[in-house]
């Protein structure tokens, strides 16, 4: 089976999430229908369909969290010695050469990946270009706009 790259961070937020699902939400949930089924006729019983239906929703995504976590390949950055080359984990500055506008990422799992908050898919064509690559280097990325070049200003082993 394939394994996914993920950083320590990535991981711990999957686990976390699985912990809150079965611990918190699961018991809920069948409390939640427990006291819809008291109320007599199930099949008019709109509080039992909707407890139900969220019960599949949360068994659904424990799943989901669970054969991610089971696929990962935990990759802890701390572990790696720098060698000033974009890796995954790896939280690199880079500027548009044309524009001069600098943008921070970090290179993640595409699990974690979130443009927002900086987090960069490792697959994403900028990460692609970017990674075995060095400060001071120029990448070209094809974009649906045309060749973006970005110059790498910094990269930081995290």
């Amino acid at each position: 089976m394939t394994k996914f790259p993920m950083t320590v961070q990535g991981a711990r937020a999957l686990e976390e999430e699985l912990r809150h699902l079965k611990t918190e939400l699961r018991p809920q949930i069948t409390q939640a229908i427990a006291e819809a089924r008291e109320l007599g006729d199930l099949k008019e019983n709109a509080e039992y369909h909707a407890a139900r239906e969220q019960q599949g929703m949360v068994e659904a995504r424990i799943r989901d969290i669970e054969g991610r976590l089971q696929n990962a390949q935990v990759i802890d950055i701390a572990n790696i010695t720098p060698t000033g080359k974009v890796i995954f984990g790896t939280t690199v500055d880079i500027a548009n050469v044309e524009t001069d506008e600098t943008v921070t990422y970090q290179i993640v799992g595409d699990d974690e990946a979130d443009i927002k908050k900086g987090k960069l898919s490792v697959s994403s064509p900028i990460a692609r270009a970017l990674i075995g690559k060095e400060e001071g280097d120029v990448v070209a990325v094809k974009t649906p706009s045309g060749v973006v070049e970005y110059e790498i200003v910094e990269v930081r082993h995290v």
